[in-house]
């Protein structure tokens, strides 16, 4: 057995191995020194009726299969990182394949401001913040024991959606509550998507050609889940989500902002404590309970280009949701000098990105039509060159920034 490796040295090669556990799936991806990809594989269907099916691709490799229902997140690790490690190894072995682990850890509360080598004690103040992250803590830590066992010779590192919204200011932060609800509850606004957020940001940087002093960037990652971020200087001082992924923009099922009346109304006309309101609010809203129909937004432009009315309504809540966000950054930020689009939905919908950004041409963000329509799952500059602000697509790869930054960490 190799030594273990507690100690990095700046300029060591690394290949690392980045896990995310969602609600219903697993992705790993397996990253060289060079940030080049080695491996990815995804288990899906892990909660629910249907039946988990693995797939791992290597190169042009791809193997599929399915696995038995009762499969857990943690077993769905050992098969997926096996079997990923089986195809790579006809070229390395094993045992050398994985320096690092970087784990996805949703809520970092106000613990933890960057990513953190995790060890028993780490381990156990993650579990402690579960209450904030009910859904989605609990399953960061099913990876990170899993993966602990299955490489107990690499590093492991964590790294918190949370971490890059830490530099918003209080006034950004804080809920209009009795302030020990803050003190004592831990009850403000977190943040979320801080892996993609500060990726882009960089990136828009880079691509201004800018020093990041000065700098003012507007980020909207729109997926199934969405929110923006205002960015000065490289660093966020403003977010949409909040204590929770709930608040915000309109999301695939997640309603995003709402009276909090709102609430307790509903629980009393409906006999619903509010844990039942909560779930109506996280899985059956959003883009799925304004349409009827979907919560996916090619399904919902295509309906909407049919004729279908409530299609369209959720459409135009979703874009002026955006819209009105994309505003109150802009005035907090003092202006911009670009908005990014990235995720799923932001990369894929010439339409959506029309939606939100037009007749904002006062503000001076002019889109190009012909770039917005061929820039489809790529890089690319969407906006009009009279434009006084820069629009940028960007493809967002997660796992990339969660590796980049645990590399980071170990090579200070």
């Amino acid at each position: 057995m190799p030594p273990r490796r507690d100690i990095f040295h700046p300029g060591t090669a690394l290949n690392i191995l980045v896990t995310n556990c969602g609600s219903s799936s697993l992705k790993c991806r397996l990253f060289d020194a060079s940030d080049s990809l080695l491996g990815a594989g995804s288990v899906d269907t892990l909660v629910g009726s249907g039946v988990p099916q693995l797939e791992c691709r290597v190169g042009s490799k791809i193997r599929n299969r399915s696995l038995d229902k009762a499969t857990g997140h943690d077993q769905a690790f050992d098969v997926l990182s096996d079997t990923m490690l089986s195809m790579i190894s006809a070229k390395c072995s094993e045992d050398t394949l994985v320096d690092v682990v970087g784990h996805r850890i949703v809520h970092g509360g106000d613990d933890f401001r960057e990513a953190v080598v995790i060890d028993d004690e780490v381990e156990a103040r993650i579990e402690a913040l579960t209450p904030l992250a009910p859904l989605h803590n609990p399953l960061g830590l099913v990876g990170i024991r899993a993966a602990r066992q299955r490489f107990p010779e690499a590093q492991h590192i964590a790294v918190f959606d949370t971490a890059f919204h830490q530099t918003l200011p209080k006034e950004a932060f804080l809920y209009a509550l009795p302030y020990e609800a803050y003190t004592r509850d831990g009850v403000r606004r977190y943040g979320f998507h801080g892996s993609s957020h500060r990726s882009v940001s960089e990136r828009a940087i880079e691509w201004l050609g800018r020093d990041v002093a000065g700098t003012r960037i507007i980020s909207c990652h729109l997926g199934a889940g969405c929110s923006t971020a205002a960015i000065r200087d490289g660093r966020s001082i403003d977010t949409s989500m909040g204590m929770t992924p709930l608040e915000g923009l309109v999301m695939s099922t997640r309603s995003g902002d709402i009276d909090p009346g709102a609430f307790a109304f509903l629980a009393e006309r409906r006999g619903s404590d509010a844990r039942g309101v909560e779930r109506m609010l996280l899985h059956e809203s959003g883009l799925l309970g304004l349409s009827g129909k979907s919560g996916d937004m090619k399904t919902l432009v295509e309906a909407a280009d049919a004729g279908d009315d409530r299609a369209e309504v959720a459409l135009q809540v979703f874009a002026h949701r955006v819209r009105k966000y994309i505003g109150a950054h802009l005035a907090v930020l003092n202006g911009v000098d670009a908005i990014v689009f990235t995720g799923g939905v932001g990369e894929n919908s010439p339409a959506l990105r029309q939606r939100i950004l037009e007749n904002l041409d006062g503000l001076g963000i002019v889109l190009d039509p012909e770039e917005n329509e061929c820039c489809t799952g790529r890089d690319g500059t969407i906006s009009d060159n009279e434009s006084a602000v820069a629009v940028y697509v960007m493809t967002c790869n997660e796992e990339l920034a969660i590796a980049r930054e645990a590399r980071a960490l170990l090579e200070t």
